[in-house]
C-alpha cells in the first residue's frame, strides 16, 4: 500500500489515520509545483487530478483518492479502533456532514488565500468564511470534550489538524483557545509527531534527489 502525500497539506489528515491504526504504507512524495516525485512515478497516471492524498491499493485493486474517502477508508477497516462510526448509522451520518463542512468551509477555503488568488473582496469573503467556521469548531469544544466527537480522536480531529492553515492564509484564530487547546493535544499525539517527522524526512531525501539530478 502506498500513500502520497505533499509538505503541509491535507494528506497529513491520511497519515495521521494510518499511524493511529499502526499501518506502514509505503510513503511516497509528490512536489506539487515540480511535478515530480520521490520514488520516480509519474503522478498524473496516479492521480489524474494532480494532487494529493492518493492511496494505492495492494494488488490490482486500484487508487483512491480524496482525503474524506481515504481516512474513512482506512479507519472502516478497523471499526474496533474507533476512528469513525459504522456505515449505516446515524452517527456516521453526522460525521460525513461534518467531514464535508470541513471539506468546503475550511480546506477549499483557504486555497485561494494561500496562493493570492483573491481580490480585496475575496479575501475579505474567505477571510470571515474561514474565521465563522474555526469559531464553530471551538463552540464544539467548549464544554470541555477533548476531541471533536468527544472523548475519543476521529477521522474528523485528522482532518481538521491537517488543514489548519491559518497562519498561510493570513486568518488570526488565536483568539480561539479551545481550539488551540484542541492543538496542543493532537501535535502531542505520537501518531501526530510521527507524521510530521516522516514526512519531514521524504521531502527532504526527495529536494535531495532533485538536487542531485541538477549537478
Amino acid at each position: 500500500m502506498k500513500l502520497y502525500i505533499a509538505y503541509d497539506t491535507c494528506s497529513r489528515a491520511a497519515q495521521l489515520v494510518a499511524n493511529e491504526l499502526a499501518l506502514e504504507p509505503e510513503l511516497v512524495h509528490f512536489d506539487v509545483f515540480g511535478k515530480t516525485t520521490s520514488n520516480g512515478e509519474d503522478f498524473a497516471a496516479v492521480n489524474p487530478l494532480l494532487y494529493v492524498p492518493a492511496l494505492k491499493l495492494d494488488k490490482d485493486d486500484g487508487v483512491i483518492s480524496e482525503t474524506i474517502i481515504i481516512a474513512s477508508f482506512l479507519a472502516d477497516q478497523y471499526p474496533e479502533a474507533g476512528l469513525i462510526p459504522l456505515p449505516g448509522t446515524l452517527d456516521r451520518v453526522k460525521m460525513d456532514q461534518f467531514l464535508v463542512f470541513v471539506a468546503t468551509e475550511i480546506a477549499q477555503k483557504h486555497i485561494p488565500l494561500m496562493r493570492k488568488l483573491m481580490t480585496e473582496q475575496g479575501i475579505e469573503f474567505n477571510s470571515r468564511k474561514l474565521l465563522m467556521a474555526y469559531g464553530r469548531l471551538d463552540d464544539r469544544l467548549a464544554d470541555g470534550r477533548p476531541y471533536l466527537f468527544g472523548e475519543k480522536l476521529t477521522v474528523a480531529d485528522a482532518y481538521v489538524w491537517a488543514t489548519l492553515w491559518n497562519s498561510r492564509s493570513g486568518v488570526n484564530i488565536d483568539h480561539l483557545k479551545n481550539l488551540a487547546a484542541w492543538k496542543d493535544r493532537i501535535d502531542a499525539r505520537p501518531s501526530a509527531t510521527k507524521a510530521i517527522r516522516e514526512e519531514a524526512e521524504i521531502v527532504a531525501f526527495h529536494k535531495a534527489q532533485m538536487e542531485a539530478v541538477k549537478v
